[in-house]
């Protein structure tokens, strides 16, 4: 059987190869009506295409950037640096990574960043994500100039991005709630959320799945109203305080975002540290050391690198117009106890 080429997909959709060129590689300036002419022509002829000969032709180079948030978020911290060390190796596979900082939980200097990368011919672009109309509307119009956009680690699933990479937060959330549940099997008594921000789609995720599971499953344990840390320690440790000091019943803490040196301060100021139970987020320096010092009792985490790695490939793969490998890409819940740190 002879492979279908683009000449043979142009003839069927009626268009010229240039229009085949902006189509396959999702730049703008295509109508609708058209685009989909041309994707009807790719599925009936079952064209497939040579995404290294096409590279090779044009000696194309890939123009990333990550928009991550910057401040004391060691997770996200971790991140950026895996980026830069990324940055360096791929440059012998043309790929050209840039880092744009933004402000933490502020949607507005986010969606100004967005709008910023309008101008700078992206191949693609991944970003850590508020989830609120106006970062959403600044997604909508960086795909309309046809940058490929991926969410990473929390999702902004109403905007025209193309891909979210980062763990399943809802799950995360139930995990968490589960394995709270099985170590305070036959307690009654009160259970205090420390998040981030309400804001980020992610925090808001894994609190309904963690209250979900306890509801139904452990309805002895009982969530107490989220407070927001901010990712500042000072923040979190001053509102799991005023919990710990209203309710004399806290037998548990689920810190779902990045205060855990808060929340840690929190216990100790007060002589409760290994007497309550804390399932906490991602593997940092602050938190394997609480979890060695029976501080905390379980940690979730997410590899960084993974999530780094999975982006770079997603964008070149959606700006070949080949495809992604789910099982690659999936990032995993890794759950950390003292008896297995890596």
């Amino acid at each position: 059987m002879v492979r279908a080429t683009v000449h043979d997909v142009a003839r069927a959709a009626g268009v010229s190869l240039a229009t085949i060129d902006r189509v396959l590689n999702r730049r703008g300036g295509v109508r609708a009506a058209t685009i989909e002419k041309v994707e009807q022509a790719i599925s009936r002829l079952d064209y497939r295409r040579d995404s290294a000969a096409a590279m090779l032709a044009k000696q194309h180079e890939y123009r990333l950037a990550f928009v991550i948030p910057t401040g004391v978020n060691t997770f996200l911290s971790n991140l950026a640096a895996e980026v830069r060390r990324l940055a360096d190796v791929s440059r012998a596979d043309r790929v050209s990574i840039a880092i744009v900082e933004v402000p933490p939980f502020d949607g507005e200097a986010l969606a100004d960043a967005l709008k910023q990368l309008e101008t700078q011919s992206l191949t693609g672009a991944a970003v850590v994500a508020t989830d609120n109309s106006t970062v959403r509307q600044a997604i909508d119009r960086l795909v309309a100039q046809g940058v490929c956009v991926v969410t990473l680690v929390s999702d902004v699933p109403a905007s025209k991005r193309a891909h979210y990479i980062g763990i399943d937060n809802s799950a995360a959330g139930r995990t968490a709630a589960s394995l709270m549940g099985r170590f305070l099997r036959g307690e009654k008594g009160r259970v205090a959320i420390v998040a981030g921000s309400m804001l980020l789609r992610d925090h808001a995720e894994r609190r309904f799945g963690f209250e979900q599971v306890l509801r139904t499953e452990f309805p002895d344990l009982v969530p107490l109203p989220v407070v927001e840390g901010l990712d500042n320690a000072a923040v979190a440790e001053e509102a799991l305080g005023a919990q710990l000091d209203r309710y004399a019943d806290i037998v548990g803490v689920y810190s779902l975002g990045a205060g855990n040196r808060g929340v840690i301060a929190a216990l100790r100021k007060r002589g409760l540290a290994g007497k309550i139970c804390v399932i906490a987020h991602e593997l940092t320096a602050h938190s394997r050391a609480a979890l060695n010092d029976g501080v905390f009792a379980a940690i979730l985490n997410q590899d960084p690198g993974h999530e780094a790695r999975s982006a770079i490939r997603i964008l070149r793969a959606l700006a070949d117009g080949v495809a992604i490998d789910p099982g690659q890409e999936r990032i995993r819940i890794d759950i950390y106890l003292r008896d297995n740190l890596p």
